[in-house]
């Protein structure tokens, strides 16, 4: 695989009480996206935060913001994510019922865009807008919640996914249950970005981050630990 691997930490399960910190202690330790959980207690079954929780932490780096939006419907909501200062945006297939069309409006707000499925959707779902996204995030778990273990079977659509991009410059990523266990199989499978909550941030120091980071960069590009 020549795509490089990127760590994407979730945010979602840092300290909230200095979340500004632990972005910026995250990105210092390695992390190349910050990955940001928004969910709504309606499309999945628990709240998190929104676009000025987003705004405020903007001026804690400059690494790419990456928004993973778990809401329904989702495209009142676009263009305030994207002035809140998230550079990639991903939508749900299962969301609503005009995919393209959400994947036309982020594009129009000028960010990267992405789609989502979730466990049980097809890779069909997908299959006519390869070529107006950026990015497939595949759950590796049923989303809403921090801390579940990675679903086996999704290591088959993982590289069902990768064969589906085949040339194209669309990123791969996995989230749900990425611990260094499972990022062999998710960089063997043809995931090039690794979300990672509870397995970074359960260290709670600049230093355990920095650690956790590398240590899932190499168990996903297949290397052994030192």
């Amino acid at each position: 695989m020549t795509t490089p691997i990127r760590i994407a930490p979730s945010v979602l399960a840092a300290d909230f009480a200095k979340l500004g910190q632990e972005v910026r202690d995250v990105t210092a330790a390695g992390a190349d996206w910050i990955h940001l959980d928004v969910m709504d207690g309606h499309f999945v079954p628990n709240i998190s935060f929104g676009p000025d929780v987003i705004k405020s932490l903007r001026s804690y780096t400059d690494a790419v913001f990456d928004c993973h939006l778990m809401i329904a419907p989702v495209d009142p909501y676009l263009e305030a994510f994207a002035k809140a200062g998230c550079d990639r945006i991903t939508v749900h297939a299962e969301a609503g019922p005009h995919l393209h069309r959400s994947l036309q409006t982020v594009r129009g707000l000028g960010k990267k865009v992405g789609v989502t499925i979730n466990p049980a959707t097809s890779l069909s779902a997908i299959e006519n807008v390869l070529d107006d996204i950026d990015l497939i995030l595949i759950m590796s778990v049923n989303p809403g919640f921090g801390g579940q273990k990675f679903i086996p079977a999704m290591a088959d659509k993982i590289a069902a996914a990768r064969s589906l991009i085949g040339d194209r410059p669309i990123d791969l990523e996995v989230d749900g249950g990425v611990t260094v266990e499972t990022a062999p199989i998710i960089g063997k499978s043809g995931g090039n970005v690794l979300v990672a909550g509870s397995a970074i941030f359960k260290g709670g120091s600049l230093e355990a981050y920095k650690t956790a980071i590398s240590a899932l960069r190499s168990a996903a590009e297949g290397k052994s630990k030192s």
